[in-house]
């Protein structure tokens, strides 16, 4: 008899993935932990591995679809082993604390049922459950994105089905709120009006955003409206980093955005709030002693941030050798991006004498790189060339003041105009 394989959660707070591409059909015999799907959860893409070895039934999902934790996928009759406990097979412990019981999804079915029943009002418009006193129907993602924006999720309305709150539910209500409008606890649909008919004017064609690029939107979109952006510009004088990158012939290729990592490390170290993030919700700014730098790269698929991890404690080198790395699991799919504490986002490489980057909330500053050019500088009375490095640093005007982030800006300049000293900290 075959039995349901059902979606596993594979990665925290991720309740539903987009599926890439199917590997398996209808008779093919599969091995235990073999891939049977590729799966995009957040902005990685990743394997789907079979719990059991046996013949494929029948495949229940195809490209495109969006399968839920604990949905079935496919069908197999097992030849060896036994089957891995689907979400339904798994029981919560007895000892497992209530907060966790009332959290975990999916909800108990009178909870779902009542909220269902007396979310929906007149028109089709969802109630908060506030007005309805019934606990929010909400997922384990979307809970926690509310406790770290300090939402509640009774005063929001659900555009899910049976009135369910999604994540961008309450990312649309924090930016209502956030600018004050009166209509915060309207549902998110409403943030933005309709579009004009553009094809009463000309031609157009309607491209599908992909996931990659509705997520970016949307981490956009909360960065925008939550955090008062700031930018400080400065010039740092790389022309002695310049001459020592290129002596370099051995080893990982030594580039600019390395160098730009460890200065980072050692300016976050000096001044800290930069390296925090913001906590309305209990009035507090969050500290963190770790050291894990986010660095933009451009795919094919859209924007993405892989992480180094304990940036402080790695040599130019090493880090040269991990950008590389990162870079190349990024357009894999494959790379870490969770976790960061600053960003570095490099245009150099195209152009530009600089630009205002969006902060990648929840951290609170972001630091841009533009292409560096010959100019004219004074020194000792003279004018001597000398290659400059634009840098541009956005960040949260409700952390930090101007003065800090022009002393961050130009003690980041420092370590690239001293490449020497900067290796010293190594």
């Amino acid at each position: 008899m075959a039995s349901e394989i059902k979606l596993q959660a594979l990665k925290e707070n991720v309740e539903s993935v987009e599926v890439n591409a199917v590997k398996v059909a209808a008779g093919d015999v599969v091995a235990k932990d073999q891939a049977l799907l590729e799966v995009q959860a957040d902005k990685a893409a990743l394997d789907v591995a079979s719990p059991v070895a046996g013949r494929v039934t029948k495949v229940l999902v195809k490209a495109g679809d969006q399968v839920k934790v604990g949905q079935p996928y496919v069908l197999i009759e097992e030849t060896d082993g036994a089957t891995a406990p689907t979400v339904k097979e798994v029981k919560p412990e007895k000892t497992a604390p209530r907060t966790t019981q009332r959290e975990a999804e999916p909800p108990p079915k009178h909870t779902a049922a009542e909220a269902a029943r007396e979310a929906n009002v007149g028109n089709g418009r969802r109630t908060p459950a506030a007005e309805t006193g019934n606990i929010p129907l909400a997922g384990p993602a979307t809970r926690q994105l509310a406790r770290e924006l300090g939402v509640d999720l009774r005063e929001v309305s659900g555009s899910g089905r049976n009135g369910r709150i999604t994540p961008e539910d309450v990312k649309g209500f924090v930016r209502r709120l956030a600018s004050g409008s009166a209509a915060a606890a309207a549902p998110a649909t409403a943030s933005a009006p309709k579009l004009p008919d553009f094809a009463k004017f000309g031609p157009i064609e309607a491209q599908p955003l992909t996931r990659v690029r509705k997520l970016t939107a949307g981490q956009m979109s909360l960065a925008w409206g939550l955090i008062p952006h700031v930018t400080q510009h400065d010039l740092a004088d790389v022309t002695d980093l310049e001459a020592f990158r290129k002596a370099q012939k051995s080893g990982p290729k030594l580039t600019i955005s390395a160098f730009a990592l460890k200065a980072a490390a050692i300016a976050l170290k000096e001044f800290p709030t930069f390296n925090a993030s913001l906590d309305l919700a209990s009035g507090q700014l969050i500290l963190k002693r770790y050291y894990h730098v986010g660095v933009a790269v451009d795919t094919e698929g859209g924007l993405l941030v892989p992480v180094i991890r304990d940036v402080d404690k790695k040599s130019v080198a090493e880090l040269a050798q991990e950008l590389t790395d990162a870079a190349e699991a990024a357009r894999k799919g494959k790379a870490d991006m969770q976790g960061g504490t600053f960003t570095i986002t490099n245009l150099g490489g195209i152009g530009g004498t600089g630009f205002t980057p969006i902060i990648n909330w929840p951290e609170v500053a972001i630091l841009g790189l533009s292409r560096s050019r010959q100019e004219p500088v004074v020194r000792d009375g003279q004018v001597l060339p000398r290659l400059m490095l634009p840098l541009s640093l956005s960040y949260d005007h409700r952390v930090i003041d101007g003065a800090a982030a022009a002393r961050f800006t130009r003690r980041l300049a420092e370590m690239l105009e001293n490449p020497l000293v900067m290796l010293l900290h190594a």
